[in-house]
């Protein structure tokens, strides 16, 4: 199927550039693209290579196995092929999280190890299972708490009320969320989707992971059995002091947390613009806030405390950092050029232009159009879009409202399937591209409605 889009992107955008005679401007943007995609994994380096390495302290302390025990009843249903206790469903709970909370360096690196944790459950290398197909709607549609790129952009812009989105946004990527998981569900039934039923090639070793016990959920100071991927002696029991040390740096971090929320309770003095906000908003942004230094601290202390060698750990984890982001080039060159080509041909321009009357007659704003089109392509124009949005019309317009809720709720989709499926060699990727894709449609006439709902004629 990618292979099909691929090629209809080109196809479309030397027609287009040929019709409009932006000829040498398609060139110039596709040759851009390809130097902008080695440039974004490269960048990708350092970030991936903290992030795994803090997954692998993770791992090998039995937090993972802790975290995947805890959500089974969900994730059980949603990835029925994935065994319980397989790392696999820590790494994709923790990415969940990590994107709810707006924490992208975070997520993309987590994304990319569950991917690798999935293919190794893959009885058929370089197609898409259908747990795979659901992780990435998951990513695609994923409930946003936090739309912190659109809140920053409404707050250089002046906005009297820039977090007034995040209400919206969360209502919308719940609605994009349930489509996503709705079609990809749905239409892995297909016959035309369904994995091929011929010979099962061999595929990476499935890491053996300690079995998990038998019980109920345990609290997570007293659980001395959990999941780990990766050979290596079994992390120690937690000591008892170890326990209370635990109790006593969450206190710490509650306390951090209240003054963030209360800064009068700290003696600081309040933002104005902050008191201003509801509770809920203020705690959901400390949470977004703390969330990165919690991981960072908390992770390595608790692996430290279950005798694991942190230090050492962690740099056998960062050391696949490099690895991965290397292997993702030729498929986001190969993504990103053909964005950059039909770009530079005006093709989203025109497809804009010639859809512009008929969404009106929907009640669709058209001005909203090309922000609608370019999102699930790129990140960086569909941001040059909401910001020209926020410029034209002002920051707290319903157009810029809308704008913004729309770009927290959707998703760059076929940025994503590159990078996601690309770290795996996934070259067949059946039915996800069409579940992202109806994510974020969904998500795009969510915003919409919601908006209008909300903010009026604001």
């Amino acid at each position: 199927m990618l292979n099909h889009i691929w090629l209809a992107m080109l196809l479309t955008a030397m027609l287009v550039a040929g019709i409009t005679g932006n000829v040498r401007a398609s060139v110039d943007a596709a040759i851009r693209a390809a130097e902008t995609a080695v440039t974004l994994a490269l960048g990708l380096v350092g970030v991936m290579s903290l992030w795994l390495g803090v997954m692998r302290l993770a791992e090998r302390s039995g937090l993972v196995g802790i975290l995947a025990r805890v959500l089974r009843p969900v994730l059980s249903r949603l990835f029925p092929e994935v065994p319980p206790d397989h790392p696999a469903m820590g790494s994709m709970v923790m990415n969940i999280a990590a994107n709810m909370l707006g924490l992208t360096n975070a997520a993309t690196p987590l994304g990319l190890r569950a991917m690798r944790d999935l293919e190794t459950l893959n009885r058929h290398p370089g197609t898409a299972t259908n747990a795979m197909c659901t992780f990435l709607a998951i990513n695609t549609g994923s409930v946003q708490l936090i739309p912190a790129t659109a809140i920053a952009v409404l707050a250089a812009s002046g906005s009297l009320n820039p977090t007034a989105i995040v209400g919206s946004t969360l209502i919308a990527t719940c609605f994009s969320s349930a489509a996503g998981l709705i079609a990809v569900k749905w239409m892995e039934r297909w016959a035309v989707f369904r994995l091929p039923n011929g010979p099962v090639a061999a595929s990476t070793p499935t890491p053996t992971p300690m079995p998990l016990p038998e019980s109920a959920v345990v609290p997570l100071a007293s659980a001395t059995a959990v999941a780990e991927s990766g050979a290596g002696a079994s992390p120690r029991p937690m000591p008892g002091w170890g326990r209370w040390l635990l109790v006593v740096v969450g206190l710490g971090y509650l306390a951090i947390a209240a003054s963030l929320v209360f800064p009068e309770w700290a003696g600081r003095a309040p933002d104005a613009a902050d008191m201003d906000q509801p509770v809920w908003v203020r705690s959901v942004s400390a949470v977004s806030v703390l969330a990165i230094p919690i991981l960072l601290s908390f992770f390595p202390l608790f692996a430290a405390l279950r005798g694991v060698p942190v230090y050492e750990e962690f740099v056998e984890g960062a050391k696949e950092g490099f690895q991965v982001a290397v292997k993702i080039i030729p498929f986001l060159v190969a993504m990103l050029v053909a964005i950059g080509f039909l770009r530079g041909a005006g093709a989203i321009e025109g497809f804009t232009n010639l859809l512009r009357t008929p969404m009106e007659a929907l009640g669709f704003p058209p001005e909203l159009l090309p922000i609608s089109l370019i999102r699930p392509l790129s990140g960086s124009a569909s941001l040059a879009a909401f910001s020209d949005i926020v410029k034209t019309f002002g920051a707290d317009s319903l157009l810029a409202r809308t704008a913004g809720t729309l770009f927290g709720s959707t998703e760059t989709t076929f940025y994503v399937l590159a990078v996601y499926f690309g770290s795996v060699a996934v070259r067949r990727v059946r039915h996800a591209v069409w579940a992202g894709l109806i994510a974020d449609a969904a998500g795009v006439v969510a915003a919409v409605v919601v908006c209008r709902l909300m903010f009026g004629g604001g």
